[in-house]
């Protein structure tokens, strides 16, 4: 039996590079964003074409019908989820420095990259507990966070405290779900090149030509699915509540 994977965020991004490496590994994937199904047939088919099964759901996270009603039509269409990769997320509208951000922008970020996937996490760990016994095996959660966890950038304080946040929700859950045998970890990437980052892109360039960085290269989207791929296989044992930082080095401290 195959496992199911909800990943949200899931068709553009950090999210597709990590559902381009679990449909490598031939789960089943519950892909979810807020764009309609006509707009991410591209991607779908795409990994359809890896021989797996795939289905897209359109469901704002930030919202408790969404979320509620996200999870029901994953068990009507697929029975079970085993697997949760909490990626997504959205970037300030305007980078504003924190003595001009607005109360609007913060309540926008917190919504969807904090309280969205504490509470998505919360239902989805109800049904894991509720798999029948010998559906249980291979459960696990990632959280994608962000370097932003402990790097402070005064021109997106909203984003920073959102993720900070989110780190400690992954470190709670860990807590929480160990008694029933579901790991959790955190994933904290750096730059990755993706459509959240295209408007910074020739700042970063400068910066990693600089030497930002000790690999010198923007981090990509499967970087990131690849490391995604090696925790749900549970090829790091024993490390429930860990954070694996995929950053080129950005947060070595070096003199």
């Amino acid at each position: 039996m195959r496992k199911v994977a909800l990943i949200t965020g899931g068709t553009r991004g950090i999210g597709l590079g990590i559902a381009r490496s679990l449909a490598g590994e031939g789960l089943t994937l519950a892909l979810n964003g807020l764009r309609p199904a006509e707009a991410v047939q591209e991607p779908l088919e795409s990994l359809r074409g890896r021989g797996i099964d795939v289905e897209y759901f359109q469901a704002d996270i930030s919202v408790a019908d969404d979320r509620n009603r996200l999870v029901r039509d994953v068990l009507d269409t697929f029975g079970r989820i085993n697997v949760l990769v909490n990626n997504a997320g959205v970037a300030p509208t305007v980078r504003a420095d924190i003595l001009e951000a607005s109360e609007e922008s913060y309540e926008r970020l917190m919504a969807t990259n904090l309280k969205g996937p504490f509470f998505l996490t919360q239902a989805v760990a109800r049904v894991m507990i509720d798999l029948p016994p010998d559906e249980r095996r291979g459960r696990s959660i990632v959280f994608v966070t962000s370097v932003s966890a402990s790097v402070a950038s005064v021109n997106r304080g909203d984003y920073c405290m959102a993720k900070a946040g989110l780190s400690m929700a992954a470190r709670l859950w860990a807590v929480r779900l160990a008694e029933h045998g579901i790991p959790v970890y955190e994933i904290r990437p750096g730059i990755i090149e993706t459509d959240m980052t295209a408007s910074v892109r020739d700042r970063y360039d400068r910066l990693i030509a600089d030497g930002l960085l000790l690999e010198s290269r923007w981090g990509r989207p499967e970087d990131v699915g690849r490391a995604v791929a090696a925790l749900v296989r549970g090829d790091v044992p024993y490390a429930t509540g860990a954070v694996l930082t995929l950053d080129g080095g950005l947060t070595v401290d070096r003199l």
